[in-house]
């Protein structure tokens, strides 16, 4: 398969699954469930929404503060608001091709910064390598508080709880067995794990050996606190979901997570992903389809009008260069 084909496939079919599961959410549900999801969208508490947004707004600017710590130690102080309009620009262009916006930042810090591209990209791997620490911390967390509820759930669709635990057994060794093979092996694959693996170490490592490190912690757990916050709030605008812990929320912030990294932006899979996860906790699916479309929606909204925005003010912002 040649490489272009395989660019346009990796561009192509994210979003052709995003159309393919809203059609899908579309034409699995009743006009009557139809009609009550659009009613509590509609009839959403604005302030909710907005707090939900202004968590957002928080995060973003969060990370482009953070951003400077990583380039500091290279010998590079960009402007705040280059930062942050950059990183709005990348959120938007990801929501068109996946991946796209790591590498139009990496440029637009070039451009207008004169940082080289393969720095700037170097920061912005060590920034993913730490998002998936987090959220690996955060899904293990929502994993270890709600492990009795996931486990009754399973029992209730015919899982046996000895055969969980025997899956669980069986995915603890075949984790061990393959950890193994990649440590002796020599093969590519394994040497692609390798690399990777050693990415995660040296870019976590990396931290301590900055001057704001604590700084930089501080900046990482604010975002993803953030996050839970922005997801926590707009519980209160479904009636049925407003009782929710913030374990229970942990679930469905995690399934919201995973559709967002499988079609662009969570496209047509996130309220999917979030309804069912919260199905596990006896809510309905119009108030779970409700609670996870309004989430996309405020969110993607605001992604799409500001990282619009955002491509018309950095030329501006830096008009004398």
């Amino acid at each position: 398969m040649t490489t272009p084909f395989k660019k346009t496939l990796k561009t192509i079919l994210p979003i052709a699954l995003g159309v393919f599961l809203v059609w899908y959410w579309y034409s699995s549900t009743s006009v009557s469930d139809r009609e009550q999801i659009i009613y509590h969208i509609t009839e959403a508490d604005p302030l909710w929404v907005v707090l939900s947004i202004l968590f957002g707004a928080l995060a973003y600017i969060s990370r482009a503060i953070r951003w400077n710590y990583l380039l500091k130690p290279l010998g590079y102080q960009p402007k705040l608001s280059n930062n942050l309009v950059i990183i709005l620009m990348s959120y938007l262009t990801n929501l068109g091709i996946p991946r796209s916006g790591e590498i139009l930042r990496a440029t637009a810090l070039a451009t207008y910064e004169d940082v080289p591209f393969e720095k700037g990209f170097g920061t912005i791997v060590t920034e993913r390598v730490i998002d998936v620490i987090m959220l690996l911390i955060i899904i293990s967390t929502a994993l270890v508080l709600q492990t009795d509820i996931i486990i009754e759930f399973l029992q209730n669709r015919g899982f046996e709880y000895n055969s969980i635990l025997l899956a669980l057994f069986a995915l603890l060794v075949g984790t061990l067995v393959f950890i193994l093979f990649i440590k002796k092996s020599s093969t590519r694959f394994a040497i692609k794990i390798k690399d990777f693996i050693k990415g995660l170490l040296d870019g976590v490592l990396s931290i301590f050996k900055m001057e704001n490190k604590w700084a930089f912690v501080f900046h990482t757990l604010f975002i993803w606190g953030c996050y839970i916050a922005m997801f926590w709030v707009i519980k209160y605008t479904v009636l049925e979901t407003a009782d929710l812990t913030i374990s229970q929320l942990l679930v469905a912030f995690v399934a919201g997570a995973f559709a967002m990294t499988t079609t662009n932006g969570g496209i047509g899979l996130y309220p999917i992903a979030v309804s069912k996860a919260l199905a596990i906790f006896g809510i309905s699916a119009v108030s779970g389809d409700a609670f996870g479309w309004i989430m996309w929606i405020s969110q993607t909204v605001v992604i799409v009008v500001f990282g619009a925005i955002s491509f018309l003010l950095l030329p501006l912002l830096n008009r004398n260069r």
